[in-house]
């Protein structure tokens, strides 16, 4: 049984190491000090720590908060969904380190940022075809939600995530909402904004910018 952080760390730093070389560079593996209950410096180690863009000394997540709470419960986990800061999805799996006296003194994480796979899957898609009408209709008890799923459908059909898209594939997003009526909801186009990542001025030059165009055929 390991009961120093120094040693766990000396032993699972070329595993690490392996791990991340093996899966590559969308694969980040952390190694969490929780000996101390420092959950706002808890990376001991990291491997491709521009996955989530965090580094040596960076935070824990709310599910590190969460063992906390119930420290002798099993919170092990594989293959759960993750979230970055910018929107891409991580696929993860957590395991907990524990010392003889069964205290939680580490956590060994891997996180794989699903971006290059479902842009490989949208591209797939794209040259596969789809025979299915385009139309849709969406039912919601709030028009909020009804533009919550425009905007999603908006982005899903750029094939990348919010992080990967260029000017032009924002553009489309707007151009999409904007033939969907989306912009009759109140506020649209600062939700839409935030969702994006701009600012609101700048997505109501990108609208200009479409209605621009529209006049010039």
């Amino acid at each position: 049984m390991i009961n120093n952080l120094d040693e766990l760390e000396a032993i699972l730093r070329p595993v690490m190491k392996a791990v991340a070389v093996a899966v590559g560079p969308h694969c980040e593996v952390v190694l969490h000090d929780l000996s101390g209950h420092d959950m706002a410096s808890s990376i001991a180690a990291i491997e491709n720590g521009h996955v989530t863009g965090r580094k040596v000394g960076g935070p824990s997540t709310n599910l590190g908060l969460e063992m906390l709470r119930e420290e002798e419960a099993d919170h092990d986990e594989f293959g759960y969904k993750g979230r970055t800061g910018d929107g891409r999805e991580l696929r993860s799996s957590s395991v907990y380190i524990r010392d003889e006296q069964g205290r939680v003194i580490a956590a060994f994480c891997i996180n794989v940022d699903m971006t290059p796979l479902q842009a490989a899957r949208a591209n797939i898609e794209h040259l596969l075809g789809d025979e299915a009408p385009e139309r849709e209709e969406i039912f919601a008890t709030d028009i909020v939600e009804v533009l919550d799923n425009l905007i999603e459908t908006a982005i899903e059909k750029t094939g990348k995530s919010v992080a990967l898209m260029t000017k032009d594939d924002k553009l489309e997003v707007l151009k999409y909402l904007d033939e969907k009526g989306a912009f009759f909801v109140k506020r649209s186009v600062d939700r839409v904004a935030r969702r994006l990542g701009v600012s609101r001025v700048t997505a109501y030059n990108y609208l200009d910018q479409l209605n621009d165009r529209r006049r010039s055929r």
